[in-house]
């Protein structure tokens, strides 16, 4: 079984309290993230992939946000087993240059977000990432 890491960001926009979702050509809507290229660190991979994906370059990490999901799924007849490590991190961008591996993006308050997430695990991510950001505005 083919093994892969990938890294990604749940994007929080400061300027209007919103979280960013892509539409990937399969249909579903979920967070950036992309594959870690060789002598990359998972930071370096979440911020080259929202660079790549959507043009934002000023991304800033939220300190201890960190969180990876698990999946497999089939491609070219193999199966594959993938880690996504995922940050937390703020922009202050709103326009987004789309790249050629998206459908689409938007810009959703939590609620809507959470409702437009297509898998569970990108929902539960989104979830943790809110009661992360509320628990440190009360601190």
């Amino acid at each position: 079984m083919k093994e892969e890491i990938s890294a990604g960001i749940i994007l929080f926009n400061k300027v209007n309290g919103k979280f960013l979702l892509l539409n990937y050509p399969s249909k579903h809507w979920d967070f950036v993230k992309g594959k870690m290229e060789k002598g990359e660190t998972p930071h370096e991979t979440a911020l080259r992939e929202t660079n790549e994906e959507t043009g934002i370059s000023d991304v800033e990490f939220i300190d201890g946000f960190e969180e990876e999901i698990e999946y497999y799924f089939y491609a070219n007849n193999q199966e594959i087993h993938k880690k996504v490590i995922f940050f937390l991190g703020k922009t202050k961008t709103l326009e987004i240059i789309l790249s050629h591996e998206h459908l689409d993006y938007i810009w959703l308050e939590f609620n809507n977000a959470l409702e437009k997430t297509t898998y569970e695990n990108a929902k539960n991510l989104l979830k943790k990432s809110k009661i992360f950001l509320e628990n440190r505005i009360s601190n």
